[in-house]
């Protein structure tokens, strides 16, 4: 989800690099710093450049597909970008397609397979096997482009479909998930890299902007379909069907692809070394040590304090590497983007799991229409990404970043107030839709804004640092959230509401709750998007330093 435009291009230095920097020029002596503020050991292992003993040109890849116009005149769909953007938007679609339509068949697939125990690892297993390969690609698109990571995500993504929708137990299925989780963290990655290289800076925001829109239809129909599927054909046939989709984007997207020029990869280019570098090894620490969080969490005893130990063990230092050099202190420039990622998807996702709660146990209403009032967020998201993408914001994309989150944190506050008697429900997908478009301006604005501050070489890398603060921003606030909600009382509240809501006397759930559980989580959500807001100043550079030095 993505960069800050400026003008066209007038150079073609500045197209290649995909920034205003300097011209691209051979690299003999290995840098002191990346972008990250990483040191020397950091650097070899960022990209063919730092060749060992001979001089390599920067990346030739860094730049419109070959005989693309230079300033991007057309547009996205325009003759030279067409495909290319198609292809992109099928890709999104199709994982969009995935997320929603896999959790509207998981409960019955976990059912049927006698492994409700299991349940929650159907989940993690997606995304700690995504932890690791959102940082895997990141390398292998640095090093070899980002071609050889996007068909092998696309092509796993597809294996995991089939191996849970043939799966004869549950371990089997919760094994299909992971090897879907792999594939998804390496597709989405590389697809920002393919944005990166692949369009001039001022195209960016328009295509970071179809990705927000690549999510709205399949998010609505998704559940419809999947639901119907299930009833009438059975649950595998949801996972089984999907991958027959994966064709289209591969055959719309391969020929744009392959007109792309080829990253020359260097000697330590091959797949043995990118996956023993140490960034992998890094993630898959992360992968491992979340894991273990996530087996402690499932399993609360005395014993659990040993897994949990060392998962975190694993986690905290492994992370601190992974993300950009000041990222939790909110450096300025490139470090502040991926914080301000993970408190903006934290704080969302955190609020918006309690919602449809919150409506059933305290106001009554079915689980549809608590469902159905979160719907408005979803358009207001894609419609917040199509006014960042407009040229005239190009010059306050910082701007639009802190009042995305401004935005968010008034919607967040906006929610409880149906606790009141006399507040109308509807005030809720009032506040969704306000604070989908302040994720909307926020989400693309970021993305962009990454690409901007990244070196070609290192786009890969940042964009794994983004998505993986993504990902960590929503299971550490999402945790966060479950421990103040069952500190005031919400466990009996999630009880009480369950039962009445079944015997249609949801209303009577909220004599028996206390509101604090739910204004506890909801002010803890409101105070990070304050938080996201309050160190958006921090996102431009300081006076003279590009992406060399951000």
């Amino acid at each position: 989800m993505t960069a800050d435009p400026s003008s066209p291009a007038d150079a073609a230095a500045q197209v290649a690099t995909g920034s205003t920097a300097a011209p691209p020029t051979t690299a003999t002596t290995p840098r002191r710093t990346d972008s990250q503020g990483h040191g020397p050991e950091h650097g070899p292992e960022h990209g063919p450049h730092q060749a060992r003993g001979r001089t390599v040109p920067a990346d030739p890849s860094a730049g419109p597909p070959t005989g693309s116009p230079p300033d991007g005149s057309g547009g996205v769909l325009g003759r030279h970008y067409r495909a290319l953007t198609l292809g992109i938007i099928s890709v999104v679609s199709l994982i969009a397609f995935e997320a929603s339509a896999v959790n509207t068949a998981m409960p019955v697939a976990a059912r049927a397979l006698d492994g409700i125990g299991l349940y929650a690892f159907a989940f993690s297993a997606f995304f700690t096997a995504s932890l690791f390969a959102m940082a895997l690609s990141g390398v292998w698109s640095d090093r070899r482009g980002p071609l050889a990571p996007l068909f092998s995500g696309i092509a796993a993504f597809g294996a995991g479909l089939v191996i849970a929708g043939g799966a004869q137990n549950m371990g089997m299925f919760v094994a299909g998930r992971g090897v879907q989780g792999l594939g998804g963290g390496l597709a989405m990655v590389s697809l920002y890299v393919v944005v990166g290289r692949g369009y001039p800076e001022r195209l960016r925001p328009s295509v970071m902007a179809s990705f927000s829109a690549a999510w709205v239809v399949p998010v609505i129909v998704g559940p419809l379909v999947a639901g119907t599927v299930t009833e009438h054909l059975g649950w595998r046939w949801v996972f089984l069907s999907i991958p027959v989709l994966i064709l289209l984007p591969l055959a719309v997207m391969l020929p744009a692809l392959r007109k792309l020029p080829r990253t020359a990869p260097g000697p330590d280019g091959g797949l043995r070394h990118i996956l023993a570098s140490r960034r992998s090894l890094l993630a898959l620490a992360v992968a491992v040590g979340a894991s273990l969080l996530q087996y402690a969490g499932q399993h609360p005893s005395w014993f659990a304090l040993l897994p949990a130990a060392a998962g975190l063990a694993l986690l905290a230092p492994a992370i601190v590497r992974l993300l950009p050099r000041g990222t939790f202190r909110a450096g300025r420039g490139l470090p502040t983007v991926v914080l301000m990622r993970g408190l903006a998807a934290g704080a969302l996702v955190a609020a918006e799991s309690f919602i449809p709660l919150l409506l059933v146990t305290q106001r009554g209403l079915s689980a549809t229409l608590a469902g159905l009032s979160l719907t408005g967020g979803g358009l207001t998201w894609a419609l917040g990404s199509y006014v960042q993408s407009r040229p005239r914001l190009d010059a306050h994309r910082e701007r639009l970043m802190g009042l995305g989150m401004a935005l968010l944190a008034t919607a967040i506050v906006l929610v409880p107030l149906v606790l009141i008697d006399g507040v109308p429900v509807w005030t809720v997908a009032v506040a969704w839709t306000i604070g989908g478009f302040g994720m909307g301006l926020n989400i693309s604005s970021g993305s962009v804004l990454l690409l901007k501050l990244s070196r070609p070489e290192e786009a890969g890398s940042n964009s794994s640092s983004l998505q993986m603060s993504d990902a960590l921003g929503n299971v550490a606030f999402v945790g966060v959230s479950g421990v103040l909600f069952a500190a005031f009382g919400g466990g009996s509240i999630a009880a009480a509401g369950t039962a009445s809501a079944g015997a249609a006397d949801a209303a009577g759930a909220a004599t028996t709750s206390h509101p604090a559980a739910f204004l506890a989580v909801f002010a803890a959500m409101a105070v990070v998007a304050a938080a996201g807001a309050a160190v958006a100043g921090r996102l431009r550079p300081k006076a003279g330093r590009g992406p060399a030095s951000a």
